[in-house]
């Protein structure tokens, strides 16, 4: 009876997450990353090619194709629909939480081990990138489990912790290559204190067993290629090294981190600082992994939001500790009940009347998108208004989460987290019902593709496209009756009028849809 209570119970905590974790409305993608790697599952599916990274009829050798054979096995299986395109970040994304729960309970107790997760799932970053189909959560999650594994690691004996260490290692260079020297890097000063685990053949058998699925691909591929993906792979990683379009300065994570991890950055500074001054395991792992894995990105040409991802478990436990920290301490408690509680809601309350009254008719979000934006924000500025001192720490932390927890769920069942080209996914059905377009290939003009904004829009109507045709050098290339997406308006005016525009708008520009006649 009482293992049935126990489980019933593990099962009412996964209930708590499933508005911040699953949507079941219309979806669509964001061109850059996810609709990049969506397009090359699709043609994973369509050309029958589970080998080479393709873009149109090209090789792309810059990246493994890791996520675009999860996405292309996922919709083999489960069906050709978005939701199983977005099923590998999901089940990393509830397998990062459940991680993060054990963490806690590893770190703290268990009596508050449901807050961690909960903190890390209405975390922004975090959130944001849960509902996207990128490799980041996928790898985020894999990193997540080798710190975890390596907590676990006590002695000698612990075979399973020591292999499993080994695995996220392959695993991890299989989704993001060489960046999963930065955490490997990061773990040095605790690794040095469990280098007996070098000496375990439990550890040799698991890097193996995660460097599997690169090593057959690798040697799928290079039949096909004039020298190893490894040099590819490398040539990628230098150019990210170097001066690039995502080149930030040395203090880029410095505000970054802060601004993306609202609203819990504040707890998690205040716990990061505390944990220096713990016991050697939390000081290591809680204080100087993060430290050492922001230095080492700060150091990186390259810098995006996105990288950061891979400690947002370990903030997440700097914030329990931050907050516990502020609710025990005599001199600064009214300081951090004032500031939730006060400070902070009126500005959170402020901010739907502001976009209300100012910004609401010059945004494109419908009427569902502005409901659920402002009923988040003001759940969220009430919760926090209702902190008060005499408050329990179960009390505040219950306050404190209802709050993000209200917002993220409005936000992702509004869609804006998850239908985010909506108007073009709304154009682009009405297309598809056009009798004209229906059972009939439409090619796509390589020649458009001239810039950033064009191939944004051609990867998501590309994606949107029910059967997507060839792609052509010029419109020259297609046969009479043949659709295709085209940019060349002048030139098809100009050609004794032998090609029609059957569809443009606004949305879709620069591309239309044209018949050569």
């Amino acid at each position: 009876m009482i293992n049935r209570i126990l489980k019933f119970k593990y099962l009412l905590k996964f209930f708590i997450f499933i508005p911040l974790i699953f949507y079941v409305g219309e979806r669509s993608y964001i061109a850059f990353d996810e609709g990049f790697y969506a397009l090359q599952a699709r043609w994973i599916l369509d050309k029958g090619n589970w080998t080479i990274p393709l873009w149109w009829d090209e090789y792309v050798l810059d990246r493994t194709i890791g996520l675009q054979f999860l996405i292309a096995k996922s919709q083999e299986i489960f069906g050709r629909n978005m939701f199983s395109a977005y099923l590998p970040t999901t089940i990393s994304a509830i397998l990062m939480l459940f991680i993060t729960y054990k963490l806690h309970e590893e770190f703290f107790n268990k009596k508050y081990a449901i807050i961690s997760p909960l903190i890390l799932s209405t975390t922004y970053l975090w959130f944001d990138y849960s509902h996207l189909a990128t490799q980041d959560i996928i790898y985020s999650c894999l990193v997540t489990l080798g710190v975890f594994s390596l907590v676990k690691i006590k002695n000698k004996g612990d075979n399973l912790y020591i292999l499993l260490f080994g695995i996220w290692i392959g695993l991890s260079f299989m989704m993001k290559t060489f960046l999963v020297f930065v955490p490997l890097l990061s773990l040095l000063p605790y690794i040095y204190i469990k280098k007996y685990l070098f000496c375990s053949k439990n550890f040799w058998l698991g890097l193996l067993v995660g460097f599997i699925p690169y090593l057959f691909w690798a040697l799928s591929i290079d039949p096909y290629l004039e020298k190893n993906i490894l040099f590819y792979l490398v040539e990628k990683f230098n150019i990210l090294s170097n001066q690039n379009t995502f080149t930030n300065p040395f203090y880029y994570y410095f505000w970054n981190i802060p601004a993306t991890y609202l609203p819990w950055s504040g707890f998690a500074i205040i716990g990061l600082i505390h944990n220096i001054f713990r016991r050697k395991e939390n000081k290591y792992m809680l204080t100087f992994f993060p430290l050492i894995l922001i230095a080492i990105l700060s150091i990186f040409s390259t810098k995006t939001p996105y990288y950061a991802l891979q400690i947002s478990s370990i903030f997440t436990l700097n914030t329990y500790e931050g907050i516990q920290i502020l609710f025990n301490s005599k001199r600064y408690k009214i300081i951090f009940i004032f500031i939730t509680s006060k400070i902070i809601p009126l500005f959170i309350l402020s901010l739907p009347i502001i976009y209300y009254f100012f910004f609401k008719n010059i945004t494109t979000f419908n009427f569902k998108e502005n409901t659920f934006l402002i009923l988040g924000l003001l759940f969220f500025g009430l919760s926090w208004s209702l902190i008060k001192n005499k408050n329990s720490f179960k009390e505040i932390l219950i306050s404190l989460i209802i709050g993000p927890y209200l917002l993220t769920s409005f936000l992702l069942q509004s869609g804006l987290f998850t239908d985010r080209s909506r108007e073009l996914r709304e154009k682009m059905e009405y297309i598809s019902s056009l009798d004209i377009v229906k059972n009939q290939p439409i090619n796509v003009d390589k020649s458009g593709i001239k810039d950033s904004q064009s191939q944004s829009k051609i990867i998501r109507i590309a994606l949107l496209t029910p059967i997507l045709g060839e792609s052509l050098e010029d419109i020259d290339q297609l046969n009479k009756s043949d659709l295709a997406w085209s940019t060349e308006f002048k030139e098809i005016k100009n050609n004794n009028y032998s090609y029609e525009v059957i569809y443009e708008n606004d949305i879709l520009k620069p591309w239309k849809l044209i018949l050569k006649k």
